[in-house]
């Protein structure tokens, strides 16, 4: 059973996928982007629809016979430095072009796929979608009109703001942030997502499969991402919120995720969002959860 790994060897989730794999006796390898063009080949045959993939130490795989990739991240190619920009240009895009359809056309089951990753990088259509699904989610504004983002900011004692695709840590929106030339200046660079602010607790539930698992995590910052000694606490999943999270998963074309919520004091979980790559280890360790085995399940199972 051969199985790649897309992600790097010195990244902790990767590395754990890894070992895992091999001990269940599956041959895997990583495909580390970063390697691509100048220490991985890659080969394509339209006419008959065949492909391979030379790894370092000569590995060479027919893409037919990868049976399953565990994306973990996708890295940047590495197009060595020319002296002319417009063919480094013309290089890179090259590269790009070659992997991002190697990626779509190997016909191994892609836990998740390039459709979803796509996806995840459109925020705001992940939310409309979550919206249509029937999920309550905040008051939410994406854009760089600062008169609108204004008004609608002064409609809540409190909003929060961040960027569009994610990343940034989320912040508090003061009344110096909405300074009317402190925010034309800022959104002629980039828009921006504002939110309105939920009072309660956070909780993430990971999907793997038709397994469900949530927790509480407890912290006193406002975004927990921030806070090393946040608490997590096993939850019982609402059936109701379970039929979501799956709900989410498929509609969001994705085997596995994590989803953030927040717990209103009434009772009402409202998405916040679903993220294609998560990490899991500290949480698998803190709940007892088996995710990793889950995870493994997802890629052996065919």
């Amino acid at each position: 059973m051969k199985i790649l790994i897309l992600g790097q060897s010195d990244d902790l989730h990767a590395a754990h996928i890894y070992e895992a794999l091999s001990q269940c006796g599956a041959t895997v390898n990583y495909l580390d982007t970063r390697l691509f063009p100048t220490q991985i080949k890659m080969l394509w045959q339209p006419d008959i629809e065949v492909g391979y993939l030379t790894l370092p130490g000569d590995i060479c795989l027919n893409l037919q016979e990868i049976k399953s990739v565990f994306w973990r991240s996708l890295g940047e190619v590495y197009v060595p430095d020319l002296q002319d920009p417009y063919q480094q240009k013309l290089a890179w895009v090259d590269t790009m072009s070659l992997l991002r359809s190697l990626i779509q056309l190997c016909p191994a089951r892609w836990i998740n796929s390039w459709q979803s990753y796509q996806f995840h990088k459109e925020k705001p259509r992940q939310l409309t979608l979550a919206k249509q699904l029937g999920i309550p989610i905040p008051l939410t504004l994406i854009g760089n009109d600062s008169q609108k983002i204004s008004e609608l900011a002064r409609t809540r004692k409190k909003f929060i703001f961040k960027p569009v695709y994610g990343g940034a840590i989320t912040e508090l929106v003061t009344p110096a942030h909405l300074e009317r030339e402190r925010l034309d200046q800022v959104l002629r660079i980039s828009p921006v997502t504002i939110q309105e602010y939920i009072p309660g607790t956070n909780i993430r539930t990971y999907v793997i499969g038709d397994a469900v698992y949530s927790a509480e995590i407890r912290s006193p910052f406002l975004d927990f991402r921030e806070d090393t000694e946040a608490q997590i606490i096993p939850l019982e999943t609402p059936l109701s919120v379970a039929q979501q999270s799956k709900a989410i998963a498929r509609g969001f074309m994705m085997e596995w995720t994590a989803i953030d919520w927040r717990l209103k004091p009434t009772g009402e979980y409202i998405f916040l969002e679903a993220n294609p790559s998560p990490m899991f280890i500290h949480f698998e360790n803190q709940t007892g959860y088996p995710i990793t085995q889950k995870i493994i399940h997802l890629l052996t199972q065919f």
